[in-house]
Order: C-alpha cells, then sequence, then structure tokens
C-alpha cells in the first residue's frame, strides 16, 4: 500500500534552509514504518532491518531461518555500517532476539541519521545482492539438471547391462560374514 504525503508550502518560509537543500539520492525500498515510527526494511534476502528513530539504534534479526549463514550475514552488516561510520564501534552488541545485533546511531546536527542509516543499509544489500543473485542462478541451475538432465548425462531403461548380482545387499544376510566362516572352523 504506497501512502502518499502532501506538505503544504506555507510550512516553508521563503528561502528557508529546508526549501534550498536539493535531493541528493532516491531510492526504491521495500520498507515500512511501524507504529512506533520504526522502518523495516524487507530488501535483504535473509535479514530484516530494523532502523529505530525513537532509540537511535540499528537491529538485525533472521527472517524465517536462523543458521551460521545468517548470523554471517547480519555480522556482515554491521561491519559495513562501522567502517562507514553510521553507527558507533563499542555499542554493538546481541539483541533480545536470537541471533540478532544491534548497534547506536551516533548524533548528527548537520545530516539526519536516520536517513544516513537507511541509504547505508540500502548500499550493503546492493553490495550483496549479486552474491544473492549467483546463490540462486546456482539452485536453479542444480535443480534444472537434476530434474531435466542433457543426454550425455542420462541413460534409457535398457542400456544399462544387466548383472545377476548388483549392489551391496545381499540376498542372504549374512552369508559372507566372517564370523560364520570363524564358527565354522572352529
Amino acid at each position: 500500500m504506497a501512502i502518499a504525503i502532501k506538505v503544504s508550502p506555507e510550512l516553508f518560509e521563503p528561502g528557508s534552509e529546508e526549501e534550498k537543500r536539493p535531493v541528493q539520492a532516491k531510492r526504491i525500498l521495500n520498507i515500512r514504518k511501524m507504529l512506533d515510527g520504526s522502518l523495516i526494511l524487507f530488501d535483504h534476502p535473509d535479514i530484516d532491518i530494523v532502523v529505530s528513530p525513537k532509540k537511535n539504534n540499528i537491529i538485525a534479526f533472521a527472517k524465517n531461518e536462523t543458521g551460521d549463514h545468517i548470523y554471517a550475514s547480519i555480522s556482515r552488516l554491521f561491519d559495513f555500517l562501522t567502517k562507514k561510520g553510521v553507527i558507533e564501534l563499542g555499542t554493538v552488541k546481541s539483541g533480545n532476539v536470537f541471533s540478532s545485533l544491534e548497534g547506536k546511531i551516533p548524533e548528527n546536527d548537520t545530516l539526519d541519521p536516520i536517513q544516513v542509516a537507511v541509504l547505508a543499509v540500502d548500499n550493503f544489500i546492493k553490495e550483496e545482492k549479486p552474491f544473492y543473485d549467483k546463490s540462486d542462478e546456482f539452485e536453479d541451475d542444480l535443480e534444472e539438471k537434476l530434474l531435466e538432465p542433457d543426454e550425455e548425462e542420462s541413460t534409457e531403461l535398457g542400456e544399462i547391462p544387466h548383472q545377476p548380482r548388483k549392489g551391496t545387499i545381499n540376498r542372504y544376510p549374512g552369508a559372507t560374514a566372517t564370523y560364520t566362516h570363524w564358527g565354522i572352523f572352529r
């Protein structure tokens, strides 16, 4: 559901700072605003990212499944945000949800820290996108190879020569076991 916001021009005085500031970046995100004002970004395939203006922090947690690869994604996110200066290094800690991390966004007088945080998270997601695209492509190719093999990799039912005994399961179990021979020679 799209939300349309109209801002009355009377709210801004002519020549105000808000009116002069140009738009620096436009992004299309799968994002929702919660009742408390927090923003949830759903663009990452494995994790959900919450940017909370009230608490001035970022929290990341798993979408559906947990595991080492999910925690690694969350850890990469916070490493990225720390290197970019979006969150304070000493504030990264585990969250109250299993396998989640959170970090504090520093205050800034010149920039809106929440907008910077959302932009940085989107940059991280765009940086990770090629990896997940390759992973999805690999899974699709593997599934196609298994379900619809090439002529070289498949055989018709009659092409394999049959032998009287195949495999490791014997028709009479125990007949080839060593303990039966030991009992005979005793």
